[in-house]
């Protein structure tokens, strides 16, 4: 059972050591924010402008906003930053399934 754990931090390291050799032969270091990071908060950003976009509709229909363009447009960009997300999604996976049938 002893052996486990130096194997494991002698993995960690070797990880550690890939991502710096990584960093290095790109010319830079971990500059802002990662890519999951970017993803979620693009997904966070849809799914604002689709909450905001449903209670401008709500207050439309209640007679609380006048203005129909305000109410269309919110609907159009709320739907293409949807269509954007899925767009992108599906580009991911196929990416990934094109990569998992890679031969070694």
């Amino acid at each position: 059972m002893s052996t486990i754990k130096p194997t494991t931090s002698q993995a960690v390291s070797m990880r550690q050591q890939v991502l710096d050799n990584a960093a290095a032969a790109l010319g830079k270091e971990n500059e802002g924010p990662s890519f999951s990071e970017r993803m979620g908060g693009a997904v966070r950003e849809v799914a604002n402008s689709q909450n905001a976009s449903a209670a401008l509709t709500r207050a439309y229909e209640m007679g609380e906003v006048q203005d129909l363009s305000k109410v269309m447009v919110s609907q159009q960009v709320s739907s293409l930053g949807f269509q954007m997300v899925l767009n992108v999604r599906n580009k991911m996976l196929s990416a990934y399934k094109d990569i998992m049938n890679m031969p070694v």
